[in-house]
């Protein structure tokens, strides 16, 4: 039981598991027990968690979706909801990435990713350290709103008015923080992103506050 507590929460493969159980004849067999236990939560196919009854600390979705599908990183709801912008409680973690879209269903949570382009990518990526023990990406206050409208699909924005509407009725966005908003994020993710209609709109909201 140490030698997994020592793991901590951040995710694992099977070589790792097995170089821990390196002194017995069948390792993957002492793996499978392991599981079958609830002692180790396989998220997927050679991608491991160990469980919180070993460690007793909480779990990271955050941390388990940069590890799930890479390269990656929290954005859009999860990352608005993380950051106290939005008020709806979130139950899928969803990422952006680079790839394709893709979707899990695992023990610990249903995770979703968003494919952005290339050059628009890695604008605005944060990395949070947690008690200084792990760390995850995360995108930034203004990158997730940019991914928000970026990737919402039939949204058409067309002033700054319209906008204002949008985050306040629809999204219900905590406005007062738009005044901390780094209006350079969201001009790299005009020149880079879709939608450069829209985004231009959250731009201008952005410099008339200012």
């Amino acid at each position: 039981m140490e030698r997994l507590k020592n793991l901590g929460i951040v995710p694992i493969n099977k070589d790792i598991l097995y170089s821990l159980y390196s002194d017995l004849k069948r390792p993957d067999e002492k793996v499978s027990e392991l599981e079958r236990k609830g002692l180790i939560i396989r998220v997927k196919r050679n991608l491991y968690v160990v469980s919180q009854k070993v460690h007793n600390q909480k779990i990271s979705s955050e941390l388990v979706a940069n590890h799930l599908y890479r390269p990656s990183y929290v954005s859009l709801d999860s990352a608005l909801s993380h950051y106290g912008l939005i008020p709806e409680r979130v139950y899928a973690m969803r990422s952006v990435c680079m790839t394709l879209h893709k979707q899990y269903d695992t023990p610990l949570g249903h995770f979703e990713y968003i494919k952005v382009p290339d050059k628009y990518y890695p604008i605005g990526i944060s990395q949070q350290i947690v008690d200084n023990e792990y760390a995850y990406l995360i995108a930034t206050p203004e990158k997730a709103l940019c991914d928000k409208i970026v990737t919402t699909q039939n949204l058409r924005i067309q002033s700054v008015k319209a906008m204002n509407e949008y985050l306040e009725e629809d999204l219900r966005f905590e406005m007062s923080a738009l005044s901390s908003f780094d209006v350079d994020i969201v001009a790299a993710c005009i020149e880079f992103g879709k939608k450069k209609t829209e985004l231009t709109q959250l731009l201008k909201l952005l410099q008339n506050g200012k």
